[in-house]
């Protein structure tokens, strides 16, 4: 059973499509859980057997990639990566004693969707992160796709719209907090008046009343 079966029939008005078909998908995935229903819990099934980072042929939401700057040619990978949720725990310490010792949560002013990239651009250190986006979750993990670019293969070099990625100021843009996900743990989705104190800064010592 594949998305396109839940899909309800294109209406033709006046020679062409009422809505398009990114549209209806996109729909789709508003409340997927309702909507997907056994597609949604098989493929969890089948995403909880399979490693930590796979790279996939096709990307699973077509319209999330496609506006993220997805192109289907060479140079452009699909990697599904699964990350355990339930916050950040450090290793069990277990000589010493130290306070610090005590307390096994990190925390960071990381989001889930940074970490993936950053752990997917690990595995493929030939590759520049372009963007993720989300594609589901159960109790235990959450699930990421990222779409990585080889930024040296011709096809890439050749082509205006991507090229710029392949410059050496772009090299480990994932790492430096610069993808769409790094920009909003960092505060930086706001801009103008009334967004100074959204920034999080390292250190940073807030006011108690």
């Amino acid at each position: 059973m594949d998305v396109g079966s839940c899909l309800p029939e294109l209406k033709q008005t006046n020679g062409g499509c009422k809505m398009s078909l990114y549209k209806y998908v996109r729909r789709l995935w508003k409340s997927p859980k309702k909507n997907l229903k056994e597609i949604w819990s098989k493929r969890l099934i089948e995403w909880r057997k399979e490693p930590v980072t796979v790279r996939i042929e096709r990307p699973t939401r077509i319209d999330a990639a496609r506006s993220l700057g997805y192109k289907a040619k060479q140079g452009y990978l699909i990697v599904r990566q699964r990350l355990i949720r339930g916050g950040r725990q450090r290793p069990r310490i277990k000589k010493g004693r130290r306070p610090k010792h005590n307390t096994q949560r990190k925390i960071l002013s990381k989001n889930y969707q940074q970490i993936a990239e950053e752990r997917a651009n690990k595995k493929y250190k030939n590759c520049e992160v372009l963007n993720s986006y989300y594609v589901g979750k159960d109790g235990k993990n959450i699930w990421y796709e990222v779409i990585l670019v080889d930024k040296l293969h011709p096809s890439i070099k050749a082509d205006k719209r991507i090229n710029w990625i392949s410059e050496k100021k772009h090299t480990g843009r994932v790492f430096r907090g610069l993808t769409s996900a790094g920009r909003h743990s960092r505060g930086l989705r706001n801009k103008g008046k009334g967004a100074e104190k959204v920034r999080s800064k390292p250190n940073q010592k807030k006011r108690r009343i």
